[in-house]
């Protein structure tokens, strides 16, 4: 099956490393991380390992794309993501330093996509690994033309997303996988 697959990296980084410390007993639950500020800070994630187990074989993947904010100059992050298979798409910053266009260059490209790229709605799919409510139009939209749209994220993805998707799969059950 021909899988076009979005990662947004901060999102799943970040929301990663408070499962990873409720996994180590460090917060009771998600929310008690997410309340106290409590997150697993040697916690990192493999991009092969993620996009292996998003976008499955190699021959079902059509494009993977990495969205991010740009890193320090000698930040390896892009590179090792390039090498695991993505194609990395990264914004500047803003003045007060906080992630800019991300969500909606996501949800532009995955618009993009759906118009340009699949080819038989009954067999190809999307996959937005990603979680927040500001994913629901775009994913309701793309569902709504016939486009099976799977959404990989961590349990406490919005629940109003998971209701859009075809599918939800949790990455919780793969964390020990995608680890480095």
């Amino acid at each position: 099956m021909p899988r076009y697959v979005y990662v947004d990296n901060s999102n799943i980084w970040i929301e990663g490393r408070k499962v990873s410390a409720v996994n180590k007993d460090m917060a009771y639950d998600v929310w008690d991380a997410a309340n106290n500020n409590i997150l697993d800070l040697g916690w990192k994630y493999d991009f092969g390992k993620l996009l292996e187990l998003v976008g499955g074989t190699k021959n079902g993947l059509k494009k993977a794309y990495l969205f991010g904010s740009r890193p320090p100059q000698n930040d390896s992050l892009w590179e090792a993501a390039r090498q695991g298979g993505f194609e990395v798409v990264v914004e500047d910053r803003n003045v007060q330093n906080r992630e800019k266009k991300i969500d909606t260059g996501i949800a532009v490209r995955m618009m993009e996509d759906s118009y340009e790229c699949i080819a038989d709605k009954s067999a190809d799919e999307m996959v937005l690994v990603a979680g927040d409510g500001d994913y629901v139009p775009v994913v309701h939209s793309i569902s709504k033309r016939g486009i099976r749209v799977v959404v990989c994220f961590w349990d406490h993805a919005a629940a109003e997303l998971k209701g859009h998707a075809a599918e939800f799969v949790s990455l919780n059950k793969h964390i020990g996988e995608i680890s480095r």
